[in-house]
C-alpha cells in the first residue's frame, strides 16, 4: 500500500484524465476486438496464438482471485482514495489483476510475434502503461500486478512456439485445445464445488460462475472452429484494404447483436443459470470463427472485381 499511496499523493487531474484512457487499452471488450481484426484480416496463425494466450490467461487470473479473495485497495484500507473514474471497471477481487493479464498477453504476445523492433517496442510501451495504470487509478496493488505480468509472460513465452509448431501440426493444436478445455473445467468445477466461506461477496461469486461457464463454452466453441477451418472453410485474410474495413464491420456487428439479442431468451430459457452466459458466448464464437469467415471469399473477391473493371 506504500507505493499506491506515494502515487496517490502524485495524482495530478491530467494524470487522471490521461490513465482512465490508458487503462481502457487492458479491458476485455478491446482486446476481442483487435485480436478477432488480426484472425480475420491480418494473420491467422497469429490470431490463434493471441486468443489461445487471452483466454488462457484470463483462466488462470479468475481462479486465482477466487481462491485467495483478496479485496481491492480501499477496501484492505478505507482511508485510501481511487480515481473515481476507474470504480465502475474495478469489479471482483484484487489479486491478481484482470486488465494487466490481457495487456501481458495481448501486446506482449504482439510484440512477441512482431516483424519489426518499432512495433515491439510500441507493443511493450502500451502493455507497460497499462500495468501503471492500474496502481495509479488506486484499483490494484503492485503484488497484483507483478503476479499478473509473470503469469502473462509465461503464458506468451510458453505460446509462442507451441503455436508456431501446431500450426504445422494440427494434433498438436488439438492437444493444446484439450488442455484449455480442461483447464477451463477445472475452473468451473472449482467455482461450483468448492466450499467458500460464509462471508462471500455473492455479487462477486455469481459473476465468477457466469465468466467461468463463458470460459469454458468459449473453448467448446474453439473446438469446433479449428476443425471446420482447417477441413472445410479455409479462409484467407487477404483483401483489399476497404473490403477488409467492411468484413471488420460486418463481422463486429453480427458478434454485438448475437451478445445482445441471446442474452435474455437463453437466460429466461435457463431459468437464470449461468450456463444461458457460456451458452450465448458459444454461439459468439461459432458465429465469430465459423460463419462470419464463410463469407471471407466475397470479401477477397471484391478488389479483384474492381481491378478487372478498371483494366
Amino acid at each position: 500500500m506504500d507505493f499506491l499511496r506515494f502515487l496517490e499523493g502524485i495524482r495530478t487531474p491530467i494524470g487522471d484524465v490521461l490513465m482512465s484512457v490508458v487503462t481502457h487499452l487492458g479491458e476485455e471488450t478491446l482486446f476481442m476486438i483487435l485480436a478477432l481484426t488480426i484472425f480475420w484480416c491480418v494473420d491467422k496463425k497469429r490470431g490463434y496464438f493471441l486468443l489461445f494466450a487471452g483466454f488462457t490467461g484470463t483462466v488462470c487470473v479468475q481462479f486465482l482471485k477466487m481462491l485467495f479473495r483478496i479485496p481491492r485497495p480501499w477496501v484492505l484500507d478505507p482511508d485510501f482514495s481511487i480515481v473515481e473514474s476507474a470504480r465502475a471497471e474495478a469489479t471482483g477481487y484484487s489479486f491478481p489483476s484482470g486488465h494487466t493479464q490481457i495487456a501481458t498477453t495481448f501486446y506482449g504476445g504482439l510484440a512477441r510475434s512482431a516483424k519489426t523492433r518499432a512495433f515491439s517496442i510500441v507493443c511493450i510501451v502500451i502493455w507497460l502503461l497499462v500495468a501503471f495504470s492500474r496502481m495509479y487509478l488506486g484499483v490494484h496493488t503492485p503484488l497484483d500486478v507483478l503476479v499478473s505480468m509473470a503469469i502473462g509472460l509465461a503464458i506468451v513465452l510458453l505460446y509462442y512456439p507451441l503455436m508456431n509448431k501446431a500450426s504445422r501440426d494440427p494434433r498438436l493444436m488439438y492437444a493444446l485445445i484439450g488442455a484449455m478445455l480442461l483447464l477451463t473445467l477445472g475452473n468451473l468445477l472449482f467455482v461450483e464445488l468448492f466450499r467458500f466461506p460464509a462471508d462471500l461477496d455473492l455479487t462477486i461469486f455469481a459473476n465468477a460462475r457466469k465468466v467461468a461457464w463463458q470460459l469454458l463454452f468459449i473453448i467448446l466453441g474453439l473446438c469446433v472452429i479449428y476443425p471446420m477451418d482447417r477441413h472445410v472453410i479455409k479462409f484467407q485474410t487477404d483483401a483489399v484494404w476497404w473490403a477488409q474495413v467492411l468484413k471488420l464491420a460486418g463481422g463486429t456487428t453480427l458478434i454485438i447483436l448475437c451478445r445482445a439479442l441471446l442474452k435474455a431468451p437463453l437466460h429466461t430459457l435457463f431459468a437464470g443459470h449461468p450456463i444461458s452466459d457460456g451458452i450465448r458466448y458459444f454461439i459468439i464464437v461459432v458465429a465469430a470463427g465459423v460463419l462470419w469467415p464463410l463469407t471471407f471469399r466475397y470479401f477477397a473477391k471484391l478488389g479483384k472485381q474492381k481491378k478487372e473493371k478498371t483494366a
